[in-house]
């Protein structure tokens, strides 16, 4: 398994680390408003909803650093959690915003390659 892939796994584990954060916490904040072109009145309405958002996006990264964790033997946990990620970066990219393709679903799939060459 390549370093280079290890890599680009650690580099999606650590957006959606990130994801989490903007998601969780400051998404009614100016940055997280910022990130997602929200206004204040959309941020506080949808507050609960981003947070379960970002949770998900948690439990993303967590797998991924599990599999990272396992080292060779987790070859089968980084490839589920890279096609979730995938698909859930498809899934926002073609009904939410273009900008996910490139964010999420890129990234994804860049490590499924590398994590299958």
């Amino acid at each position: 398994m390549s370093i280079i892939a290890n890599v680009v796994i650690a580099l999606v584990a650590l957006f959606h680390l990130w994801f989490l954060v903007l998601e969780m916490f400051l998404w009614d904040k100016p940055a997280g408003r910022r990130a997602f072109g929200t206004t204040a009145e959309f941020a506080a309405q949808s507050k609960v909803l981003a947070a379960n958002q970002g949770l998900y996006n948690g439990f993303l990264a967590a797998g991924l650093i599990w599999g990272l964790l396992l080292g060779s033997d987790g070859l089968q946990v980084k490839t589920f959690f890279l096609a979730c990620v995938l698909v859930a970066g498809l899934y926002g990219g073609f009904t939410a915003s273009r900008k996910i393709l490139w964010v999420q679903a890129l990234p994804a799939a860049v490590g499924l390659a590398l994590l299958w060459l």
